[in-house]
């Protein structure tokens, strides 16, 4: 099956609505993920079939849950999922942090050849980003109290924090801090057989 098919039957599968032009944005992401990776090692998955899977479609899985506001990607590595939500969502603001200089020139990049107006890149840590974003997400890189600790510092009483998580996490949940509550959603990416669980916490 084609890139191109493979996208198009799980945005099917996902039940959303992506344009051609947003497809085929998409598809130009994966075309310079597979030559950037070729130097750089931005990623640890090389064939491109599987980056459809694990990148675009896993990151479109979570659009249910993403909200309007701007939002802050955090730890994007390559773009990851910052760069896809910001070719769905062109009216809204995306900050994509990440504190390896490579990965950012990468994403700098992207931004500049798929025409990414909304996007800002920023190369730096967690830990000195002080501007307080509507939404946070990233790929969890830690356990969910330890990412609250690291972005306690930018979250305001309405900031979100969306993490995805590959397992379940009812009993990170249930350890969470008091001044914090979360849920979790079970996300089932096509073409892919393994658990992916969105975990979205606010101040309570």
């Amino acid at each position: 099956m084609s890139l191109a098919d493979t996208l198009a039957r799980g945005i099917d599968t996902l039940g959303l609505s992506l344009s051609d032009d947003q497809q085929r944005l998409l598809l130009a992401y994966v075309d310079l993920l597979v030559k950037w990776n070729q130097a750089y090692n931005l990623t640890a998955i090389r064939d491109p079939q599987e980056m459809v899977t694990r990148h675009l479609l896993d990151s479109l899985a979570v659009l249910p849950y993403l909200g309007e506001g701007d939002t802050l990607d955090v730890g994007t590595g390559a773009g990851i999922p910052g760069i896809i939500l910001a070719v769905v969502r062109p009216r809204q603001a995306f900050v994509l942090l990440d504190s390896n200089g490579k990965k950012t020139r990468f994403v700098r990049q992207a931004r500049r050849e798929l025409g990414l107006d909304n996007v800002e890149v920023v190369h730096g840590r967690v830990e000195q980003y002080r501007k307080a974003p509507s939404q946070i997400i990233c790929r969890a890189f830690a356990s969910l109290s330890d990412m609250l600790a690291l972005m306690t510092p930018i979250m305001t009483d309405n900031t979100r924090l969306l993490a995805m998580k590959a397992a379940s996490t009812e009993e990170e949940l249930a350890t969470l801090p008091t001044q914090w509550q979360g849920r979790h959603h079970t996300l089932t990416v096509p073409g892919l057989d393994e658990p992916r669980t969105l975990v979205v916490v606010n101040k309570a």
